[in-house]
């Protein structure tokens, strides 16, 4: 007989299948069981649409009651786009409940578990928990603090190195690691730059995969607004966000905006990047991909804005004069150093692929 685990698992597979498509609502699935057999399937496809447990319901037709419904996060008890879940749930007749986690919604945040343990309803909570709350991180990170979930991708060699000391860099890491890279930057609504970055190596920073239409956001960071009006970025498709300072001449900045660059103005000298997160949030990019360069990834890292790290590492050695992907942070204590956990090591090609996340908090 199969376990809560095996269905739950199935649940969290059909709620990957709405990655992208989503928008600022989780990525949820759903599997209705009767008698060990899979009866009804569901997920939620996009914003607006039904949810994952209207999905399963309606495919489970009849077989629902007396059913236990597997489902990565707890129902919704609330009407926004759509009725809540749970009233269709207690309608259905459903026998029993098994959620991944709690919504961390406000509106919902146990209210659900309570609505339909209070018709009678069996509820289980926590199966795949791990699982299921990094499957939605970036939801979670965002109904709690609403600011965008922070990651940094990183390709070094097995010394630290990112570049040779002429700045070379093609290629440290693999075709596997490359194309890996790709597949990260699919997954995310930007990527975001430092003009630096922008005016060493003058990329495209688009998602290189066969049948990918994702396009994600292009952000530099350009304080002074010096980025090229030939740049592949501002010649390329996609939309391109320049994040400035007053320290920007407003001609130059007049004639981005000609050219479709979309402008956001923050205070200080420098870009301030909590206040531009907070923008970034509001205009509807829920999550952020850091690629460059050492500059930007020191800044995000000693202000605390970094989620998420995952590291390249390549099995070649530089030397010390090759360039670093971190500034100097003058600590001078070992307590104070920047701490993450590594939560997965996955080889891939010749290189080995670190997910990481910060231990802040």
């Amino acid at each position: 007989m199969e376990t809560d685990e095996y269905f739950m698992q199935r649940a969290l597979e059909l709620a990957e299948k709405g990655r992208k498509t989503t928008g600022e609502n989780p990525m949820v699935g759903a599997v209705i069981v009767k008698d060990g057999k899979i009866v009804g399937e569901g997920y939620h496809k996009k914003a607006g649409g039904p949810h994952a447990e209207i999905e399963a319901l309606k495919e489970a037709g009849l077989n629902a009651k007396g059913a236990t419904i597997y489902v990565n996060l707890e129902p919704c008890c609330h009407y926004g786009k759509t009725p809540p879940c749970t009233e269709a749930l207690i309608k259905a007749q459903i026998a029993r409940v098994v959620a991944a986690i709690e919504d961390p919604n406000s509106k919902v945040a146990g209210k659900g578990f309570s609505q339909l343990q209070n018709a009678g309803i069996e509820v289980s909570v926590g199966v795949l928990k791990n699982k299921a709350s990094k499957l939605n991180e970036v939801f979670i990170k965002n109904i709690s603090e609403q600011t965008p979930f922070v990651i940094a991708k990183i390709a070094q060699s097995v010394d630290g190195k990112i570049a040779l000391s002429s700045g070379k860099s093609k290629w440290i890491t693999c075709d596997a690691a490359r194309k890996k890279g790709h597949e990260i930057r699919s997954m995310y609504d930007a990527i975001l730059v430092g003009i630096g970055t922008v005016l060493a190596d003058d990329p495209i920073l688009d998602c290189r995969l066969a049948n990918n239409a994702a396009n994600p956001v292009k952000i530099v960071l350009d304080s002074s607004a010096v980025i090229p009006i030939e740049s592949k970025l501002l010649q390329g498709k996609g939309k391109v966000i320049l994040a400035t300072t007053a320290q920007a001449d407003k001609g130059r900045l007049q004639k981005l905006e000609e050219m479709g660059a979309d402008i956001i103005m923050t205070s200080q000298n420098k870009v301030n990047l909590n206040e531009l997160l907070k923008a970034l949030y509001n205009s509807g990019i829920y999550s952020i991909l850091v690629e460059g360069g050492a500059k930007v990834f020191t800044s995000f890292l000693i202000e605390g804005l970094l989620d998420k790290l995952i590291v390249f590492l390549s099995p070649k050695i530089i030397g010390g004069d090759g360039k670093d992907y971190v500034e100097n942070l003058f600590l001078r204590e070992m307590k104070d150093v920047y701490d993450f956990y590594i939560d997965d090591a996955e080889k891939v090609g010749e290189d080995i692929m670190l997910t990481m996340y910060s231990k802040k908090g």
